[in-house]
């Protein structure tokens, strides 16, 4: 598997990622079912392996460092701080960009990663309630210290990405040299701004969600059930009657019949995509079993025209979003209505 570039850092990864977020109690797939996909990635060629604190509240990080124990230097090992480590939520000092929880957080992760150091240490989404300079210069003593190689950020607005490389440059610390956001053929938002902003600052990036929660597998164009799983947790982004599902079904339909015209499968169409913007390092893949892993690299080097990526400019538009739904973090100037209604009463 040829190697690209992870922006300006020096370090070389694949251009598919494991995602680990289902291996645990979250994906119901124990040590001995995510092992074999883990060996089997790496025996692929794939060199780059992506977890986070949060999944399955550590135990996906401990079945990941189970695993790599004896492969450790054959992999870039990424993982993420953010989220409360309860399955609650309800840990205040436990969360969050703070110098207090990252300096635990990371000393955990290592723990149960089984290793002394990560390559690449990302803060999993922005934090209104802690400066940026605060968890930059925690991150710059962990790089600092040896125990951190790469200092990374994941699903952050533009405006926020700009912001860390001004701050860093102007109090000598640790620059983010990488982004993980959200990027698939039904949410392009990220080609607006961010892609652009990293291509920039020379920021690697690992996409996630290629194929955007499963709608381009083609799984949810029949009857879909909001009763469990994915589909009730997130009910607005599968609900059938909302409209930014319904453009998602009919642009699932069109897809499918290009992808048809193309000689793939949709699966492949959606991950050829991904891999086709010049600003995507890697994209991010989530398989849980070795047979889903098979599929997916089975389409690795399938390389898209481009009269076929104008055919898909046609059926979503570049830089749009059929379900905002599917932003995956909204910042507080939205979600909080106070800072939207001058002289609202107290």
């Amino acid at each position: 598997m040829e190697l690209r570039n992870l922006g300006r850092t020096g370090m070389k990864v694949s251009p598919l990622c494991l995602g680990t977020m289902m291996f645990g109690a979250w994906g119901e797939c124990g040590y001995d079912e995510s092992a074999p996909v883990i060996s089997a990635a790496l025996d692929a060629g794939i060199n780059f392996v992506d977890t986070a604190d949060v999944y399955s509240w550590g135990g996906c990080e401990e079945i990941v460092g189970r695993a790599l124990e004896k492969r450790r230097d054959e992999v870039i090992l990424a993982s993420k701080v953010h989220y409360p480590m309860h399955p609650s939520g309800n840990a205040p000092n436990r969360s969050g960009n703070s110098r207090r929880w990252i300096m635990r957080a990371v000393e955990d992760s290592l723990r149960r990663l089984r290793t002394d150091y990560l390559d690449i240490y990302q803060v999993h989404r922005p934090d209104p309630d802690t400066d940026l300079e605060e968890t930059l210069q925690a991150m710059s003593d962990l790089v600092r210290s040896g125990k951190v190689r790469v200092v990374g950020t994941s699903t952050f607005p533009a405006d926020h990405l700009v912001e860390a490389q001004w701050i860093a440059e102007r109090h000598g610390l640790v620059r983010p040299r990488t982004e993980q956001p959200p990027y698939s053929i039904l949410n392009r938002s990220a080609e607006a701004a961010v892609l652009p902003a990293c291509a920039r600052y020379g920021i690697g990036v690992m996409t996630w969600s290629p194929l955007s929660e499963g709608w381009l597998t083609g799984r949810y164009q029949g009857d879909i059930d909001l009763t469990a799983g994915r589909q009730r947790a997130h009910r607005t982004q599968f609900d059938p009657v909302l409209a930014g599902n319904i453009r998602k079904r009919e642009a699932v339909e069109q897809l499918t019949k290009l992808a048809a015209e193309v000689g793939c499968s949709l699966t492949h169409l959606a991950l050829a995509f991904a891999r086709n913007h010049p600003a995507v390092t890697s994209v991010i893949i989530g398989p849980r079993r070795v047979d889903q892993l098979e599929d997916l690299l089975a389409g690795a080097d399938l390389r898209l025209e481009d009269a076929v990526l104008d055919r898909i400019d046609e059926i979503v538009a570049p830089g749009t979003m059929l379900n905002h739904a599917d932003s995956h973090y909204l910042p507080p100037a939205l979600t909080d209505p106070a800072l939207r209604r001058r002289g609202a009463a107290a």
